[in-house]
């Protein structure tokens, strides 16, 4: 048993190195963006001719770059509160109710992770003409809520899973209405879950191109006033300073969103 024991806890080569070269194929290229928006040269190539934060100090001088940014911060706070409220709805009835077809519905809810989003932009696209409907931003956060409702719906699945049903109903038999057993009981439980759905669902939205491309009206995100700039090669070194500031506040939020979503998770596996 103990020869045994020791075989299971052997870690796997093949898995590390498959796991390493991932890993530098998915973000040694993105790491070549915030390096070339240190370059002192509009041009993006080795040798690097310089150090220099010009292109960084640009930015807070541009309008246009606030006006992208409010634009996209309004966009991604009403979608990411709205799809943590349809998505925590839609988490507690297939956990807590007897749903007929719930593994249909559950499918049904992740269908945009895997249908590319340009079938979406299109579909929405021509719904919108047809409806007479002008593009402007209500037209791009309907987008990002499909895009993000199946984020929530997958963050707030586990805490709802995990949460213990007997406590509902104890607050149930002590008189509390429906109501306050989920403001008083339920809620405190399942807030973390909240807080992360809400930072995760925000990123997703904010960083969300495909969709603003067929929905934008007159005022762009900021993923389109950057698809914009890339017309002009004066621009680029800007562009990048925009996207390396991106890539890290999004890094920032997903790391804060993961951490709050396994808080207390890990503690109502062992107490199961």
């Amino acid at each position: 048993m103990s020869d045994m024991g020791t075989y299971i806890k052997r870690p796997n080569r093949a898995l590390q190195f498959y796991a390493l070269i991932f890993l530098i194929v998915l973000y040694v290229p993105v790491l070549f963006i915030p390096m070339f928006s240190f370059n002192d040269s509009i041009y993006v190539r080795f040798p690097l001719e310089g150090f220099t934060l010009q292109w960084y100090v640009e930015l807070w001088a541009r309008e246009p770059v606030w006006a992208a940014l409010f634009n996209s911060v309004k966009v991604g706070a009403v979608v990411s509160i709205i799809s943590t409220g349809r998505g925590g709805v839609a988490a507690r009835a297939i956990t807590r109710d007897r749903v007929p077809g719930r593994a249909a519905i559950v499918t049904f809810i992740m269908m945009p992770l895997v249908i590319p989003g340009i079938i979406f932009g299109v579909a929405l696209l021509v719904l919108m003409s047809q409806l007479g409907v002008p593009l402007s931003l209500y037209t791009v956060g309907l987008g990002h809520l499909i895009v993000c409702m199946p984020f929530a719906v997958a963050t707030l699945l586990p805490r709802f899973e995990g949460f213990d049903a007997s406590l509902e109903e104890a607050s149930a038999d002590l008189g509390e209405n429906g109501w306050w057993t989920f403001w008083r009981v339920t809620f405190p439980v399942v807030f973390p879950g909240v807080v992360a759905s809400l930072l995760l669902t925000f990123t997703i939205s904010f960083d969300e191109f495909i969709m603003a491309f067929f929905l934008t009206g007159t005022d762009p995100t900021l993923p389109m006033y950057i698809w914009g700039q890339l017309r002009f090669p004066q621009e680029f070194p800007s562009v990048l300073a925009l996207s390396s500031l991106i890539l890290f506040v999004s890094f920032i939020l997903v790391f804060i969103a993961q951490y709050i979503g396994r808080m207390g998770l890990d503690d109502e596996k062992n107490l199961a």
